[in-house]
């Protein structure tokens, strides 16, 4: 009998998946996860592998346009913005220096070039070419001083002048006649007053006076800011944003630089220091009191214009005549009160001219913290254990009993073989169905609860 009849073996059925072993055809149970005994300790840290390296926390980053400060500031805390540190100033100072004394030897160099050699001792004040050449060498440190704030620190140059990150021309003015009305009418009678106690003889004006008035009018009050910008723009900001604390930042800082500033000038006595120590305590006073440097370049370059210019007026010898004694101190005096007067007016018209004390601010939202230092980040290393019974990653696997959707693992549903009607359901036409003629169960013999389905092979021919 042909293959497939009752005179033969019956064919071989095809291939429709593994083989059950639960009860009734259901799929065969495998457990995920490790068994009990190779199940890894938990670890005794947050998280689960190694600890990285330490990360440091982000630092803020200010979006352009908005202002550099988280909360507002008096000019001399300028330099405490969002991204302030320690080294900041140092390396501002550093860059200051190296780059001043190259921009100052390239001045002596084209001077020399040119036959304009300046005199160090500053003798010859009445001379415009010796003139021209010293206020050049002082100009050039306002540019250095702006290429610090932006390089070392990262913010405009402007926040160098005042706390609205400019300068503000509107109050020059209001500050000049304030200037000529106090400490210039004292710098005035000082020199009268020095002229009557003394011999000094008046040669009149000098024969280059039109040209020591082009030059004054014009380079003078530039040089009065470059010192301004280099002591009350920098250095004493440097010095505030070290101490850290708004008054106490002022008072050491307006100190310190009173001092420098008349050092540098090289005083011959102790009261020429004394009175230029009190210049500079009345510069840093008024940049107190305005929230910029507009006073302070409107006072020191009046002082300066009114010196050069009576000088010329009235000869090299009169200018630098001095008085000595009492008559000495005399004038001394007379001009740190001109310049006291100056800083009562400032204090009381800065209302009427409503100047700016504080500066702009924006609250940023907190930066997204990366991990503590010591710990692991939630990327660093595999995830933690999970407990028994449950799988590391992916979806939790069913009950035990009921069917599986899929494999237990990183695909989740639909990751494995494809089911077919159902898992655990009929592969074929008729899961445990006879697939060929005469294949099929055995005569009354059907199924019970507890037994399953009895399979008969047809008996030989």
């Amino acid at each position: 009998m042909s293959a497939g009849g009752w005179g033969g073996p019956p064919p071989e059925p095809s291939y429709t998946g593994p083989p059950p072993t639960g009860r009734y055809g259901a799929p065969p149970q495998v457990p995920v996860g490790p068994p009990p005994w190779l199940q890894p300790a938990p670890y005794p840290f947050p998280g689960y592998g190694p600890v990285p390296a330490p990360v440091r926390p982000p630092r803020p980053v200010t979006p352009p346009g908005a202002p550099p400060h988280a909360v507002r500031q008096p000019f001399e805390l300028l330099m405490r913005a969002r991204d302030w540190a320690w080294w900041r100033p140092l390396l501002g100072l550093l860059l200051f220096t190296v780059v001043y004394l190259v921009a100052s030897l390239a001045v002596l160099l084209v001077s020399a070039v040119t036959g304009l050699v300046p005199d160090l001792a500053l003798l010859e004040v009445t001379d415009p070419a010796v003139l021209l050449v010293t206020n050049i060498s002082l100009i050039v440190a306002i540019p250095i001083v702006w290429l610090c704030w932006y390089v070392t620190h990262g913010m405009r140059i402007g926040w160098s002048s005042s706390v609205l990150g400019r300068l503000r021309w509107r109050l020059l003015l209001p500050w000049t006649w304030r200037a000529l009305l106090t400490l210039g009418v004292a710098v005035v009678l000082g020199l009268v007053i020095g002229l009557v106690a003394t011999d000094v003889e008046v040669t009149g004006v000098t024969d280059s006076f039109g040209w020591l008035l082009l030059v004054v009018l014009l380079t003078t009050p530039l040089q009065a800011a470059a010192e301004e910008y280099v002591f009350r723009g920098y250095l004493a900001q440097a010095i505030a944003g070290w101490v850290g604390r708004p008054r106490a930042g002022a008072v050491v800082a307006a100190v310190v630089t009173a001092a420098l500033f008349s050092a540098a000038h090289l005083p011959p006595d102790f009261e020429t220091f004394l009175y230029r120590f009190a210049i500079g305590l009345a510069f840093s006073a008024v940049v107190w009191l305005t929230g910029g440097l507009e006073a302070a370049i409107v006072l020191h370059a009046v002082n300066n214009v009114v010196i050069f210019l009576l000088a010329g007026v009235l000869g090299e010898q009169v200018a630098s005549a001095d008085p000595g004694g009492a008559i000495g101190w005399l004038t001394t005096l007379l001009g740190i009160a001109g310049m006291a007067g100056f800083v009562a007016a400032v204090a009381l018209a800065r209302g009427r001219l409503r100047t700016e004390l504080l500066s702009d601010a924006l609250e940023l939202p907190p930066v997204p913290a990366g991990p503590a230092w010591g710990q692991s980040a939630p990327w660093w290393g595999p995830p933690a254990p999970a407990p028994w019974g449950q799988p590391a990653w992916g979806p939790a696997p069913p009950p035990w009993g009921a069917p599986q959707a899929g494999w237990a693992h990183p695909g989740g549903p639909g990751w494995g073989p494809p089911a077919g009607p159902g898992w655990g359901q009929p592969y074929g036409p008729g899961w445990g169905q006879p697939s060929a003629p005469g294949w099929g169960p055995s005569g009354g013999t059907q199924p019970g609860p507890d037994r399953p389905q009895d399979w008969a092979r047809p008996p030989a021919p």
